[in-house]
């Protein structure tokens, strides 16, 4: 209080001083025996007018109050309501933010209901007609503030009943990506009291909710019933499962809605750092409020063809929803497609590349054929399908002639100066060489390989042109290497050797090694190959326990959540050799069907997609170090495991307060406490 009143008694002799000059300059007013008994007056006005403005006072303290409910029509908790127009009536002038994300109305609403501010006051107006005997909900989450500080209420929730009571038990929970643990903000998630497998494709949820930034859900008006809980991104606005290709997820167990009376501490500060107090307040816990819902995409099985392309006058691409063994059949309505394509299909034979064999046909813009395929019809069934179909150049053949001349004659023009200098100079236009794309490094680890990308189709593949060396004391020999094909890519070739630590190799293709269907030929290549000794690495070797006899797969992730080695857990361990120095993150993947990689779910059949774990730390690895971690990967909630550095679903700033008046007081040297105020 002392340096508040010091402060103000500076501010007015400072003031006083500035009128210094004004005073010398109209003295000789004031001396006059006219105008002098003005003076005492005027010396009185001025003390008023600088104790009004010294200081530049900024405002006063900040309004931090959040709005209050001063009424609601219905009432609140109303019972026997056949009004679908709800008014709620505030203290002050509020704002509503992101009414269509936040507020949800349970049940679910077909046709979405209005909702409007106007001023201090809220009006809801549902659309649909009111069921009988059902408990309503409008849970407006923390999207009601006051409109000048901003000031929110706080998770608000208005409730009433068409029938003669209210359910108001509470379901609660995370939702999370099954693949890799991300919280899924937005995602609908419902109750039903029917507990068929299939009311989730039949009828629309019961209750309903929405998850907030960290995957967290509350569904409130809950009847004290079995119920099964489903998540749902419903496309098409129906809320149920309706479309393949809407996220879902789905628990076979069975969830009893109860509650308990409990104790909640609340922690009330007195400004960042120090407490003001602890109180203990009761409160109702419903329960369950832990429920892990893992939210998957089905495979798309339903075939149909989706595009023709042709970015390269060398092939076209034709790309299925879905893959099917039996490739299509072209029929050629302008050319001859007997032995005309090098056909690549991809793994799953969903999008198929055609290169074209003769030059004629590479010339040709425009090529009209007819496809025959299998397709789903509307009941799921594939049938044979026949579509005719025109696939354009990107790039007409008018085009690429005219660019190959502009080439040629800069060539020429450059040869011709050479010519005329005196210099070395060309006589044969040179062929664009086979382009192919060498991924070797200088450095490698014992367990990396070289790979080679092919640009077309290869004709002919000659090894006696591939030479592998490995230096041994100060002489180089012979070193014996395996060539093959990444099925997992088309024209990728990998070249395995059998390398050794501290070993230096020499990797060296002549001219010619590949020759491509269009005859064109590889340049030789050569690069040195250093493998790098077993201290500059470390070990990682994981105990995983509590999953005995399950297929386990074990993956090191980096910061971006992407895999850099992974090792099947075998008699539950799991060794991962040669890692850089660095750190690093682990996820687990249960590999049930053993088919190497994690799975999808499929709700016709009611399977869930694999399991997925998360290490909830993280682990530093050192060179020349090995670490050892036990994990138990379901002694942790699921929602618990991530860490949150490689968590790219991040929660938002919680909507709060903003304190303000705490800053304010700090600044005028002040105590401030939000019940007493300042002092």
């Amino acid at each position: 209080m002392f340096s508040r009143l010091l402060h103000i008694i500076i501010s007015f002799f400072k003031y006083l001083l500035s009128l210094r000059e004004v005073w010398r300059g109209f003295s000789f007013f004031f001396q006059s025996p006219r105008y002098g008994g003005f003076l005492p007056v005027l010396l009185f006005v001025l003390l008023l007018v600088s104790c009004a403005k010294m200081g530049q006072p900024d405002g006063g303290w900040f309004d931090e109050t959040p709005p209050k409910i001063l009424g609601q029509s219905p009432a609140d908790r109303s019972t026997d309501v056949n009004s679908r127009k709800i008014s709620i009536l505030f203290d002050e002038f509020i704002k509503l933010d992101n009414p269509t994300e936040k507020v949800v109305v349970s049940p679910p609403q077909l046709e979405a209901p209005e909702i409007k501010t106007n001023g201090k006051r809220i009006t809801v107006e549902l659309q649909d007609s009111l069921k009988p005997n059902t408990t309503y909900t409008i849970d407006f989450s923390d999207a009601i503030s006051d409109n000048n500080e901003g000031n929110p209420l706080g998770n608000y929730t208005y409730t009433f009943s068409t029938g003669d009571h209210i359910d108001t038990m509470e379901v609660a929970g995370y939702v999370l990506e099954a693949e890799n643990l991300e919280p899924i903000k937005g995602i609908l998630v419902g109750l039903y009291t029917n507990q068929s497998d299939t009311v989730f494709q039949k009828e629309p949820m019961l209750r309903v909710s929405r998850t907030d930034d960290r995957g967290h859900f509350i569904i409130k008006g809950v009847p004290q019933r079995d119920c099964r809980i489903y998540a749902l991104q419903d496309a098409d606005g129906n809320y149920r499962f309706s479309q393949q290709s809407e996220k879902l997820a789905f628990t076979p167990e069975i969830i009893m809605p109860s509650s308990k009376p409990d104790i909640r501490q609340d922690t009330i500060w007195q400004d960042s750092l120090r407490i003001l107090d602890i109180k203990r307040s009761p409160y109702t816990h419903f329960l369950p409020d832990d429920v892990v819902l893992t939210a998957f995409n089905e495979v798309q099985t339903d075939r149909y063809f989706l595009k023709a392309e042709r970015l390269k006058a060398e092939n076209f691409t034709l790309f299925f929803s879905y893959g099917h063994k039996d490739l299509p059949i072209i029929k050629g309505l302008n050319f001859d497609a007997t032995d005309a394509f090098v056909i690549e299909p991809s793994l799953n034979q969903d999008t198929i590349t055609y290169w074209l064999r003769d030059s004629m046909l590479v010339n040709q813009d425009t090529l009209r054929m007819e496809l025959s395929y299998e397709a789903s019809d509307s009941l799921g069934k594939l049938q044979l399908m026949t579509d005719t179909m025109e696939v354009l150049s990107k790039e007409p053949y008018a085009k690429r002639v005219k660019k190959r001349q502009e080439a040629y004659d800069k060539w020429k023009k450059r040869q011709d100066k050479n010519k005329e200098r005196g210099r070395d100079y060309e006589t044969v236009f040179p062929v664009d060489p086979l382009d192919v794309r060498y991924k070797v490094n200088s450095q490698m680890a014992p367990d990396e390989n070289p790979t080679f990308d092919l640009p077309s189709p290869i004709a002919v593949l000659d090894t006696s042109k591939i030479h592998l060396y490995e230096k041994i004391d100060t002489l180089w020999y012979r070193a014996k290497y395996q060539l093959g094909t990444d099925p997992s890519v088309s024209r990728r070739y990998k070249l395995i050797g059998a390398w050794k630590p501290g070993h230096e190799y020499s990797l060296e293709l002549d001219s010619m090694a590949f020759t491509d269907i269009y005859g064109k030929v590889s340049n030789k290549y050569k690069q040195g190959i250093s493998v790098k000794a077993l201290e500059e690495y470390s070990t990682v070797i994981i105990t995983v326990q509590g999953l005995d006899g399950r297929n386990c797969i074990l993956q090191l992730l980096n910061e971006g959540d992407k895999p850099v080695k992974e090792v099947q857990v075998k008699d539950n361990l799991a060794t991962i050799y040669y890692v850089k120095p660095g750190v690093y993150y682990m996820r687990l993947l249960v590999d049930d069907n053993d088919n190497g990689r994690w799975d999808t779910g499929l709700y016709s059949e009611q399977r869930q997609a694999e399991a997925v774990y998360y290490y909830p730390r993280e682990i530093e690895c050192k060179a020349n170090w090995e670490v050892r971690e036990t994990w138990r990967p379901r002694d942790i909630p699921l929602y618990q495991q991530k860490p949150g550095r490689i968590t790219k679903q991040k929660p938002e700033t919680e909507r709060r307060n903003r304190g303000r008046n705490i800053q304010r007081a700090k600044s005028l040297g002040l105590d401030y406490n939000p019940k007493m105020g300042a002092k």
